[in-house]
């Protein structure tokens, strides 16, 4: 039994006022989306130096007799791509002021813009004029597509059950709209990565 003298400290303070949920650092799963960009950035960067290897052993980029990438979905897809930051934000900001019909309304925004995204993917994977097995140029090639399609999917996926969760009764929880605000976090980083690789996939073999 504890004592006046006994020096181990004595917790009797109510916690209940204290939130439940934060954004930014704050909060635990924030670090581990930066724990991800660190993971998946440095796939990236192996996958770019990559390219970049194959690009200086070969004398033509890409090598004959393949044309370069077609460039209408890809730049299609980029613009698309780019102008999801609007709704992207805008959501951000409705998730950190808890306004839960506003985040409603911007995810199926957003989900209606991940599927026509992945659409114009299909398209510009055709128009790459280069199968993955023919040479090494278009192995690298595909390397970087289908990493990036990777990561637009996975994305796309969470962000649909993210909408359908947001439109249940659990919608109002604090923890929603962190997962809200932290999902438009990872889609930066998806659309930021995206602009390197489409710089190497459709213009640097018109430039070399």
């Amino acid at each position: 039994m504890a004592t006046s003298a006994d020096p181990r400290p004595s917790f009797s303070t109510d916690l209940e006022p204290l939130p439940t949920h934060a954004f930014g650092h704050r909060s635990l799963t924030w670090w581990g989306i930066i724990a991800f960009f660190l993971i998946e950035g440095t796939a990236f960067v192996l996958a770019i130096a990559a390219y970049f290897y194959i690009l200086d052993k070969e004398q033509a980029w890409p090598p004959p007799p393949f044309p370069p990438p077609t460039m209408l979905a890809g730049t299609l897809f980029t613009v698309l791509l780019l102008l999801s930051e609007i709704p992207n934000t805008l959501v951000k900001l409705a998730a950190e002021t808890h306004d839960l019909p506003r985040v409603r309304r911007l995810l199926v925004i957003i989900s209606l813009i991940g599927a026509v995204l992945m659409v114009l993917r299909g398209f510009e994977l055709n128009s790459l004029n280069v199968l993955w097995y023919q040479n090494a140029y278009g192995s690298a090639v595909w390397m970087l597509m289908v990493l990036h399609t990777t990561h637009i999917a996975t994305d796309w996926f969470d962000t649909l059950v993210l909408t359908a969760l947001m439109h249940t009764d659990h919608g109002g929880e604090g923890r929603r709209f962190v997962d809200c605000s932290e999902n438009a976090i990872y889609w930066r980083f998806v659309w930021l990565i995206w602009l390197p690789i489409y710089a190497m996939v459709y213009w640097l073999p018109r430039l070399v």
